[in-house]
């Protein structure tokens, strides 16, 4: 057909319903699930046969034809999706083209608005594919297009994103809800240049929140490929082809359905989007009012640090730069029990929504510093979520002078034991910030205390370590610790045989003066006339 036979057709051609909807299904390659299906226009010629839309839409374009092509393509839909809700048949959201034609020389969200409603089709239904190259040129109109399309209810998609010259652009200003990726982008190889850019503008969709599909997939290489990348639907000849409404009715009866799921969902109580904007108070808490932090994205293994603030850099860093800390690899510095510490408080952290906590030592080099070994503790929370990555924000600790030390005092403790035992004393460690005690091996061996008591000293004091009279009083040497009292000491009865003890408390502070832990020492008072007859 010429171009002057398609313009003369074309009345009859939406008459007798030449110019008919073909539907091709977009599957969730993780799961094999349809998650939606794009409407596409085909004209069946009685006489010159099946053509497509690149040989036709330019030519009804030309003649300002398009407009009605697009209504009576839309307008089937509706009819589709309202027979199959009356049926009470199952259905999956479809995407209808909007030209740029439809929008800047008619009012066509009305016109659609209209159709939807004479058919009493749910908006959540249908959704409207708008592409990249029909914002270029008229970014203002197709702003206002996409806000008021947004107000009625629609969901908004950007079609062959890449294909022009201002993609970035265009994502910026235009509140787009899903993005397609054409497979041509990589003209034919899978990963090198085009994938580097594919896996950039995956990441890049999962920070905006907006879902990712893959069209024009052919083979399971790129699927499996669009996948390892965090794109997880697919719309392509691998699946399936378009296909008239008949064989869609068909596929829709076979293969089961599933949401469309966002592409990060964020923590409500932190606006996780903010961490990229210089003047947000996220970047300023992050930066000046926490700790040493940092924030990465962990899926199925594979950690990517994305920023570190100086403090961590200060801390952790041994000199080292915060690009080099952003290109390393983290689990090098982990050897196998710790990396397994560390990943497992990472899935507890996914798992259960809070805070987790631990410790793990870590071998760094730099270039400057050479080689250290330090011990971390890392308090980690996830704050974002997409299918299987997730936005950890993790505070950390350099807590290698308080292990070291700690290690010292349980090399020590076959010698302290012996000792102790001698001079009938017993000695713990009280961290102030946690309330934890831990006992020496004759405190565990003859008072039967486990190796951490928590709450103390109210865990003492209930287990009856400490008279009731004279509970308060250990109450208050606590307070008076946690207040910055170097020293207290004095003799008090203990157990429930009220031996007495002579109790020595010694404070242990930080580097700005900071009450850190105690150390705790119990000695047996010995009656002088007892001594005597010793």
């Amino acid at each position: 057909m010429n171009a002057q036979e398609l313009v003369d057709g074309f009345d009859e051609a939406i008459r007798s319903n030449q110019i008919s909807v073909y539907y091709q299904p977009q599957i969730n390659h993780c799961t094999g699930r349809m998650v939606g299906a794009e409407a596409l226009m085909r004209w069946q010629h009685p006489v010159y046969g099946m053509q497509y839309p690149s040989h036709f839409v330019p030519v009804l374009e030309e003649h300002d034809l398009i407009f009605r092509a697009d209504l009576h393509v839309f307008e089937n839909v509706c009819r589709f999706l309202k027979s199959r809700l009356d049926a009470q048949f199952p259905i999956v959201p479809i995407s209808v083209n909007m030209s740029r034609y439809d929008v800047y020389r008619h009012d066509y969200v009305e016109q659609i608005e209209k159709l939807r409603a004479q058919y009493g089709v749910p908006v959540k239904y249908l959704k409207i594919e708008i592409t990249e190259s029909s914002a270029v040129g008229g970014m203002e109109l197709m702003s206002r297009i996409v806000d008021r399309l947004h107000a009625l209810g629609y969901v908004v998609e950007m079609d062959d994103f890449g294909s022009g010259y201002s993609s970035l652009n265009i994502l910026k200003d235009l509140k787009i809800d899903v993005i397609k990726l054409d497979m041509h982008f990589l003209n034919g190889e899978i990963g090198g240049r085009g994938g580097i850019i594919l896996s950039s503008v995956s990441q890049m969709a999962k920070w905006l929140g907006t879902p990712l599909i893959a069209e024009g997939v052919e083979t399971m290489e790129q699927a499996d490929y669009m996948k390892s990348i965090g794109c997880y639907y697919i719309q392509g000849h691998l699946y399936a082809r378009a296909m008239p409404v008949d064989a869609f009715r068909e596929k829709l009866k076979k293969i089961e359905h599933e949401p469309m799921q966002p592409a990060m969902k964020l923590n409500n109580a932190i606006n996780a989007g903010n961490f990229w904007n210089p003047d947000s108070m996220e970047t300023l808490i992050f930066s000046h009012f926490v700790g040493a932090a940092l924030l990465f994205s962990y899926e199925e293994g594979k950690i990517d640090i994305l920023r570190v603030n100086e403090k961590y850099i200060r801390e952790i860093g041994m000199n080292m730069s915060e690009t080099d800390l952003l290109r390393a690899d983290p689990w090098q510095a982990l050897d196998e029990d710790n990396h397994k510490i560390y990943e497992n408080t990472i899935k507890r952290a996914i798992a259960s929504g809070e805070e987790e906590v631990c410790e793990t030592w870590r071998d760094l080099h730099s270039h400057c510093c050479g080689n250290d070994r330090i011990c971390v503790r890392s308090h980690l929370r996830v704050i974002g979520t997409a299918q299987n990555q997730h936005l950890i924000y993790v505070m950390v600790q350099n807590i290698t002078a308080e292990k070291k030390h700690y290690i010292s005092l349980y090399d020590s403790e076959k010698r302290f034991k012996y000792a102790s035992e001698q001079a009938n004393v017993y000695a713990w460690e009280y961290i102030i910030a946690t309330k934890q005690m831990r006992p020496c091996f004759r405190c565990m061996r003859d008072l039967g205390l486990p190796a951490v008591l928590e709450n103390y000293p109210e865990s003492a004091i209930a287990m009856g370590l400490f008279p009731p009279d004279y509970a308060d009083l250990y109450r208050d040497w606590h307070r008076q610790i946690a207040s910055g009292v170097r020293h207290l000491e004095a003799i008090i009865p203990m157990t429930v045989g009220r031996i007495p003890f002579h109790v020595r408390y010694t404070t242990e502070f930080d580097e700005n003066d900071k009450p850190l832990k105690a150390y705790g020492s119990a000695t047996l008072v010995v009656d002088k006339q007892e001594k005597d007859k010793d």
